[in-house]
C-alpha cells in the first residue's frame, strides 16, 4: 500500500529535501518538517508559496498528482492586492493568455478572509491600497502559474496558500505540521 502524507508547507520552505543552490545559503527544505524515508512531493509548490504539499513513496501516484495531463483541480486562497471587477474574475474563468500560451479555464470566486496561520515574514500591509481574497481553482501546474495569472488580470498576488489537491485538503494540519492521508 502507497503512503500519502499531506504536508502543510511553510512560507520560505523549499518543496524538495536538500538545497542544492549555492553553497553557504542553506535554505529551509522539507527535511526540517518530514522524517520519513522515502516519500517524495508530488508537484512543486514555490519557496513563496504556502499550503498544501502531498508527498508519496508510489511513483505512479506522484505522476498523477503531478502531471496536468489527468487534470487533477488544486485549489488555491490567494490574496490579492486591489479589489478585482467582475471582468477580471471571468478573464480568469476564461483562461489568461501568458507567454507560455492561454491557461486552461480556471474556477474563481471572491471570499472573505480566511482564518489562516501568521505568516513569516506578514504579507505587507498598505493603508492605501486595499486587498481582497479568492479562492481559485486549475487544473494544470505550469511555473508560477496563478501569481501569474492574477498579475495578468491586474492584481498582483500578495499571499498564496495551496488549500487542496483532488479530494486531499489542509483541514486541520497547521503550518509546519503534516498527517497521514486517510
Amino acid at each position: 500500500m502507497s503512503r500519502v502524507i499531506l504536508l502543510n508547507k511553510p512560507f520560505g520552505v523549499l518543496s524538495q529535501f536538500t538545497d542544492k543552490g549555492t553553497e553557504g545559503s542553506e535554505r529551509p527544505t522539507l527535511s526540517a518538517y518530514v522524517d520519513v524515508p522515502g516519500v517524495y512531493p508530488a508537484g512543486r509548490l514555490d519557496r513563496d508559496s504556502e499550503g498544501l504539499l502531498v508527498l508519496t513513496d508510489d511513483g505512479r501516484l506522484q505522476a498523477q498528482i503531478a502531471d496536468p495531463k489527468f487534470k487533477k483541480p488544486k485549489t488555491y486562497l490567494v490574496q490579492l492586492e486591489r479589489i478585482p471587477d467582475d471582468a477580471a474574475l471571468q478573464a480568469l474563468r476564461d483562461g489568461v493568455t501568458l507567454k507560455d500560451g492561454k491557461t486552461r479555464p480556471a474556477q474563481v470566486r471572491r471570499i472573505e478572509p480566511p482564518s489562516l496561520w501568521d505568516r513569516n515574514p506578514p504579507v505587507r500591509f498598505r493603508k492605501s491600497v486595499p486587498d481582497c481574497w479568492i479562492e481559485l481553482t486549475i487544473r494544470e501546474g505550469r511555473n508560477r502559474q496563478v501569481r501569474r495569472m492574477t498579475a495578468a488580470v491586474g492584481h498582483p498576488t500578495l499571499r498564496l496558500v495551496r488549500w487542496s489537491v483532488g479530494d486531499w485538503a489542509l483541514d486541520g494540519i497547521e503550518s509546519g505540521a503534516w498527517r497521514d492521508a486517510e
